[in-house]
């Protein structure tokens, strides 16, 4: 181990239980130990932290074991599965942001002051990403649990970042407001753009539920065609649809169920298929650009050999149905629409009692 990456380890052993309350806040203490679903931060129980013991070595604050699947590792690991990491570079970033250490200047940091990444390009979506942090505890969090969205799972695609650059057009001075942070991926993972909903930090209303008072508070940029955001990893069958906080939404009812919203109606119809998909649930749209959007992808779909099932919301959006309806509701009314053997193995069995009380 380099000694640059046992610091970083120890640094982190030393806080182990912040770090656990910080990316891992799904889970709870329990002795000496950290108890939570997965490294990702799943609500559950088979992952253990040490939370105390020497800083290295066997039994070391810090190191933590999967009982269920038997994976292990450190607190650097957990920083890359909660946020999504793939650089070791932007892991020690963000564990050093964490522990409130010195950045120390990278070549690359260097050259990019002289060669910035271009405007909306995929580059500048990751340095946007990497420059983010987890939304536990954020704005972010508060707004989408303003939205209903208070049971957040596979979310390590979601990030918060508290001065984030607008301008409402090439002509106007910039701006600066909070905003979640959305990551865009491939099949593979990598991240090729963002979105970005801008938030009001003065708190939410009726009117805006959160989004900042201006004329466009959402945005993406990056390599969007064919991608999406993308809330579980994919596997035999998925859920697709346009909006974050409507795949959020569905969520909440099928946890354990992969998710990903394209952002449009446009590039919906365009996602790319894993070849391991064999059931695909189309989120459809009450207006006339989604109905488009789903007849499309139902052929390709189709023409892939791949079953196809849409899933239509009471109200506007299924953000609607939760928020207004409850949770119980919009449990009910998907009961009736996905395949019986997806009910079985994907419908979280627990009543969403918090988004009954917050709709009552």
């Amino acid at each position: 181990m380099s000694q640059s990456i046992a610091t970083l380890t120890e640094a982190l052993a030393r806080e182990a239980e912040n770090v656990c309350r910080y990316y891992l806040s799904n889970g709870h203490r329990e002795g000496g130990y950290w108890m939570v679903g997965d490294a990702r931060n799943t609500p559950g129980r088979s992952l253990f932290v040490r939370l105390k013991g020497p800083l290295s070595g066997k039994g070391a604050a810090g190191k933590w074991t999967d009982a269920a699947t038997g994976e292990h590792g450190d607190l650097l690991d957990i920083i890359r599965e909660t946020c999504g990491f793939v650089d070791f570079a932007d892991i020690a970033q963000e564990a050093r942001r964490f522990l409130s250490l010195p950045l120390p200047e990278r070549p690359s940091d260097i050259a990019s002051r002289s060669n910035p990444a271009p405007t909306g390009s995929p580059k500048a979506a990751r340095r946007l990403f990497a420059m983010s942090q987890p939304i536990a505890g954020t704005l972010a969090e508060a707004y989408l649990h303003n939205r209903g969205l208070t049971a957040l799972h596979n979310t390590a695609s979601l990030r918060f970042h508290p001065r984030c650059y607008y301008r409402p057009d090439r002509h106007s001075e910039t701006e600066i407001w909070p905003a979640l942070i959305t990551s865009v991926t491939d099949l593979d993972g990598a991240i090729t753009g963002v979105h970005r909903t801008w938030l009001d930090p003065k708190g939410f209303s009726d009117a805006n539920l959160g989004k900042a008072p201006i004329d466009t508070p959402r945005r993406a940029m990056g390599n969007l065609l064919g991608h999406a955001c993308c809330f579980g990893t994919a596997r035999d069958v998925i859920v697709a649809g346009e909006g974050i906080e409507t795949m959020l939404s569905l969520k909440m009812a099928l946890s354990d169920l992969p998710m990903v919203a394209a952002l449009s109606a446009a590039h919906l119809a365009a996602i790319r298929f894993p070849r391991s998909l064999r059931r695909l649930y189309i989120v459809r749209d009450n207006d006339p650009a989604g109905d488009g959007a789903s007849a499309h992808l139902t052929q390709r779909a189709k023409d892939a050999g791949i079953e196809t099932i849409l899933l239509s919301p009471q109200l506007g959006d299924f953000n609607d149905d939760l928020r207004l309806l409850g949770g119980d509701a919009l449990r009910d009314a998907l009961r009736v629409q996905i395949a019986p053997e997806d009910v079985a193995r994907f419908m979280n069995a627990t009543a969403l009692t918090a988004n009954n009380a917050a709709s009552s």
